[in-house]
């Protein structure tokens, strides 16, 4: 974290992500080891990760106050790949404070993000540059890079919010963005539970 952060008073950041990285805040980076099972086809997984272990993505979150008063806000960059047909994703999560929202702005690449709530209602949403998205109280949310370049995102949320991987690890996504015929395509999870 940036020693320059005065969550009392304010600051500014750069946020450009120039030479691929934010300026003066530590990434937390997601390697496929700790994610494998998170992919339908797990022997893929298994394979690419005694291969080379891929960086499947980072984020760069402030450490913001938890609470309802202040915003947590920060960057996600996905990579460009694909475990088998399903393209790189971050592990997707629910809020702590499940009636939390939360806004993303796409700044580069191309992708979507799956959202589903858990009474099984699932949209899926595309991401592309520019484009500003609302993802609702109650919904698990996942980014996921369906293009050739890095997908770059700002999110913004409450900061008491926190995160419920947990739900996501267990139980799995009602669906999977996979490819086919060279085109992002939803479909039925096998191994939801």
């Amino acid at each position: 974290m940036a020693a320059s952060l005065d969550w009392t008073r304010g600051f500014s950041l750069d946020f450009s992500l120039q030479n691929g990285r934010s300026q003066g805040v530590e990434a937390t980076a997601r390697r496929l080891s700790q994610m494998g099972d998170m992919y339908f086809d797990t022997a893929a997984a298994q394979a690419a990760i005694q291969n080379e272990d891929p960086l499947i993505y980072e984020f760069y979150e402030l450490g913001a106050p938890q609470s309802a008063g202040d915003l947590a806000f920060g960057t996600s960059i996905i990579y460009a790949g694909k475990v088998g047909d399903e393209y790189y994703m971050t592990k997707g999560h629910f809020h702590t404070i499940l009636d939390t929202s939360e806004v993303y702005y796409c700044m580069a690449g191309k992708g979507a993000m799956l959202t589903e709530s858990p009474e099984g209602d699932t949209i899926l949403h595309e991401l592309t540059p520019g484009q500003a998205l609302y993802v609702p109280p109650r919904y698990a949310h996942r980014s996921i890079n369906t293009g050739k370049e890095t997908l770059v995102t700002f999110f913004v949320f409450r900061g008491d919010a926190g995160h419920d991987y947990g739900t996501i690890e267990t139980k799995g996504y009602r669906k999977l963005l996979v490819e086919r015929d060279g085109k992002p395509t939803l479909i039925d999870n096998p191994r939801w539970r």
